[in-house]
């Protein structure tokens, strides 16, 4: 309550401190319970080489090109969101053998030297988004998305359509890529 100047406050103006409710107990209050709020980094390993996840499991790995960062984002996606990406990875390197991989913005990218990026993948609660930079020049074109280009497909745990996503692929890369 703000106190006019010059005025004092009455007996009747003054906040009773009975008024007042008791804290309502937080999940903190729990034994055992930890709340985090949305968007709290948790550290998924102890130690030197832990590693931050971000909201929905995103794994904070830090900017850096080549094969290196990209296993490590890997290593450290949760649960079945890993062996996704262990499958989108080697899917990629099949089926484009020259591969040029990165991790920009906690995220791995596939690219080709001089063409630029064609491919991006993103963890989340319960999926991992592939983004395709020129997906709406796919054919059949990948379902998420509604801008100019890119397009998205979410995998869901169980849910992995191997041959369609090889076919997606396999265009993305022969097309102009993405360039930063």
């Amino acid at each position: 309550m703000v106190k006019p100047k010059g005025k004092e406050m009455s007996h009747a103006t003054k906040p009773h401190s009975s008024s007042k409710s008791p804290p309502k107990p937080s999940a903190r209050d729990k034994p055992g319970a930890e709340a985090k709020p949305a968007g709290a980094k948790v550290r998924q390993r102890e130690g030197k080489d832990a590693v931050v996840l971000l909201s929905g499991g995103n794994p904070q790995i830090a900017k850096a090109d080549g094969d290196a960062p990209v296993q490590a984002y890997i290593a450290a996606m949760p649960g079945f969101k890993r062996d996704i990406g262990r499958r989108i990875d080697a899917l990629v390197v099949q089926n484009v053998p020259h591969v040029r991989k990165a991790v920009k913005w906690n995220s791995p990218f596939y690219g080709i030297e001089d063409q630029g990026w064609f491919l991006s993948f993103h963890v989340f609660t319960h999926y991992v988004k592939v983004t395709f930079f020129q997906g709406a020049s796919l054919r059949p074109v990948p379902p998420g998305g509604t801008g100019k280009d890119a397009r998205w497909i979410d995998i869901r745990e169980n849910d992995f359509d191997e041959a369609q996503l090889a076919t997606w692929v396999n265009q993305a890369a022969a097309l102009p890529g993405w360039i930063p």
